[in-house]
């Protein structure tokens, strides 16, 4: 009698055990990177493409590029300085940057010049190219593109919580500077809001 109520009893914890596991399996869906999904509220992926594409679409309708054109009678050349977070939250700026970056050379108005990270490494393999590449294929140094203007910016939150709801406000300001005479050329603003209404659930 004993021996079966054990046989049981192991029975029953082999259950429980598998429904746990069960529970504790990770289920993943394919989506469209496109589809737009918010879980937390916080910036995502959709915010970062969204204010890059406006910003920059309204940076390139500006009578700055207009009349550089009809003075210098080439395209500009454009390179992105430091664009800082100051926001409450951790936000991946150089995906912003990329982002940033890809919209203004796809619109083929501006030329665009690499960074300064990018540019070292460049040298570096210009360096390499002097001593190991041969005369036919060496690329010689002081030949680079210097940028006309620099765009540089900061990423700013307001969060505003009552209870388990929370306002939070985002607000992207970039400028546009000329590198001859540091004069702002753009100055472009966007604002994302967004409530956030969390359940008082807990599991």
């Amino acid at each position: 009698m004993s021996f079966i109520s054990l046989s049981n009893n192991k029975s029953a914890a082999l259950v429980v055990l598998a429904l746990m596991l069960g529970g504790c399996s990770t289920a993943v869906t394919r989506m469209d990177t496109a589809e737009v999904k918010d879980l937390s509220g916080a910036w995502n992926d959709t915010d970062s493409q969204m204010v890059a594409a406006e910003m920059m679409q309204d940076v390139l309708n500006r009578e700055w590029i207009g009349e550089f054109k009809g003075d210098k009678k080439r395209k500009p050349a454009v390179i992105v300085g430091e664009v800082r977070n100051l926001s409450h939250e951790h936000i991946n700026v150089s995906t912003f940057v990329q982002e940033v970056q890809r919209n203004l050379i796809n619109s083929g108005k501006v030329k665009f010049v690499a960074s300064s990270t990018e540019r070292d490494e460049v040298r570096g393999e210009r360096a390499d190219q002097d001593i190991h590449a041969s005369e036919a294929t060496r690329k010689a140094m002081g030949k680079e593109k210097g940028a006309d203007f620099m765009l540089k910016g900061t990423i700013n939150t307001i969060i505003d919580a009552n209870g388990s709801d929370q306002l939070r406000y985002y607000q992207v300001n970039l400028t546009l500077i000329s590198l001859v005479d540091n004069e702002i050329v753009w100055n472009g603003e966007k604002k994302i809001k967004k409530m956030v209404a969390r359940s008082n659930l807990r599991f």
